[in-house]
């Protein structure tokens, strides 16, 4: 039975976990240009630790844990941890977000580790532009990441296209096209006012409603609407007719996905945020290292959950988290 019930009766069967805050891409929305990860190693959770707190989560009802970053690629000896993760009774999906630039290396062993799907981050096919969006990011080790991960046979695989007004709202249609021809997902994804990097993106907000227009147009009577799992994310989905592929639109801003939230995320260092859109927030790391007990930090987890807000409110300054870089939330 699910015991994490927050205070408007939603069941929290997801966590969003960060192996790290650092990354080796520097995506305009996701962090500013001057930003720094500082963090050091002592900061973060052990693989034993982040076992630990996964094992309470499960005996609270969570059978969906994500990995994120930061980039988790660059989490050292990450195959060891999932396979710790993946020993643990009641998981039924362990999926990983990455931009997929150190993915083909590394795909064989995520796979038999226990990585059942990937996510994988792509803004651009165009490589001056993919290389301009990330600041520096190879376009072409991403691909050799995607390819890589359907020859070893994981699926699905899903692609996450942040679109963005004026620099590649463009390739929609061409993105869409790409995942057919290699039999994956697609998901494209409206700009978020977190952080300052992504109030900065205001100006490049490109809606849902446009987003649809434009997919539809490039499908005509090809869309056919999925229903959601229990464990799902916040994406609308449509299956492709005369296709292995789908694709969705995430959208935090122009519609609110709120009423169906099942998720919670813990940061590389231990916080436990509540939503993306407010800064409500405790420390599982330091509840950790000062010797509580399992049932002690469940207890620190129903009450933070209780001030799980009804809804996002990016307008706001609750808590700073405007002051926050996604980079350090995990997404």
């Amino acid at each position: 039975m699910n015991h994490l019930n927050d205070p408007f009766h939603r069941q929290i069967n997801y966590l969003r976990l960060s192996v790290t805050d650092h990354c080796n891409y520097r995506c305009h929305y996701c962090r500013s240009e001057e930003h720094i990860t500082h963090t050091q190693k002592s900061e973060i959770l052990t693989y034993e630790e982040i076992t630990r707190i996964i094992q309470i989560f499960v005996e609270l009802g969570v059978s969906k844990v994500r990995l994120t970053g930061g980039e988790p690629l660059l989490r050292k000896n990450l195959v060891d941890l999932i396979a710790q993760i993946k020993k643990i009774p009641n998981i039924v999906d362990l999926p990983l977000s990455t931009n997929a630039h150190l993915l083909a290396p590394m795909v064989h062993q995520l796979k038999q580790s226990g990585v059942n799907r990937i996510n994988i981050s792509i803004d651009s096919l165009q490589n001056d532009r993919f290389k301009q969006i990330t600041h520096g990011g190879d376009l072409r080790k991403v691909i050799q990441g995607i390819d890589a991960a359907i020859e070893a046979g994981i699926k699905p695989i899903k692609l996450n296209m942040v679109v963005m007004r004026g620099v590649n709202d463009d390739e929609i249609e061409s993105m869409i096209d790409f995942a057919i021809n290699r039999k994956i997902d697609i998901r494209f994804i409206e700009t978020m006012p977190i952080g300052v990097s992504g109030i900065n993106t205001n100006s490049q907000h490109y809606s849902e409603a446009h987003i649809f227009k434009r997919i539809e147009a490039h499908l005509p009577n090809r869309l056919i609407s999925l229903v959601p799992s229990k464990t799902s994310g916040p994406a609308t989905n449509y299956a492709i007719q005369n296709s292995d592929s789908s694709v969705g639109i995430i959208s935090a801003v122009s519609n609110h996905f709120c009423q169906s939230c099942n998720r919670l995320r813990l940061t590389a260092k231990g916080r436990l945020i509540l939503c993306l859109g407010q800064e409500n927030s405790v420390s599982l790391r330091d509840a950790l290292r000062s010797n509580k007990t399992n049932q002690e930090i469940k207890t620190i987890i129903l009450d933070a959950l209780k001030h799980k807000p009804k809804r996002h409110e990016f307008d706001t300054n609750l808590n700073n988290i405007n002051q926050a870089q996604m980079v350090e939330i995990g997404g």
